[in-house]
């Protein structure tokens, strides 16, 4: 089937006022092209991230990841290492690193939240048990106040990441 032309074709002339000749049009209208601007080549560390895993975790997703992670390595470090609470802190920082960067934009804000969350389910097989749940309680309450500075300094790095993305991503909107 053949399609008609709703508009009357464009042959560069403008309509105006009677007598006023038209204002040239830009290169761009009249069909010239720029000549090609010649790239830098991207730095090697710029490369070397553009080919790591992209992922892009939501609000749930990335708190699943960050949880399951960090239960999985209090199970390790409590079968390898015995409770090692300063092991389970130093390897929190990563993985609360990963969390921040791998959540898509639009759940930012629940990464900082999520990262708390996991850090003490972590603990869980880490954490010295007593007899029955007060025992256990007691030894999770007590491993989450000793290793108070590294749940904030990993809540801290993954608040600042999210921060830093949001307001990227702000500025990105109202350009």
């Amino acid at each position: 089937m053949e399609q008609h032309r709703t508009r009357p074709p464009h042959n560069g002339t403008r309509r105006g006022a009677p007598g006023v000749p038209a204002a040239p049009l830009p290169a761009q209208a009249r069909g010239e092209l720029r000549p090609p601007v010649a790239r830098r080549p991207a730095p090697p560390m710029a490369r070397t991230l553009r080919r790591l895993p992209d992922p892009r975790l939501t609000g749930l997703g990335g708190g699943l990841f960050c949880m399951t992670v960090m239960f999985v390595l209090g199970c390790l470090i409590s079968l390898l290492l015995g409770p090692s609470l300063t092991v389970y802190s130093v390897l929190f920082l990563p993985v609360c690193v990963l969390t921040a960067v791998w959540i898509r934009r639009a759940d930012l804000l629940t990464a900082p939240i999520v990262v708390p969350i996991a850090f003490a389910v972590g603990l869980l097989p880490v954490a010295d048990s007593g007899d029955g749940t007060s025992g256990r309680l007691m030894g999770l309450f007590t491993a989450l106040a000793t290793q108070a500075g590294w749940l904030y300094a990993g809540t801290l790095a993954t608040g600042l990441i999210a921060l830093v993305r949001r307001i990227c991503l702000v500025r990105r909107r109202t350009r």
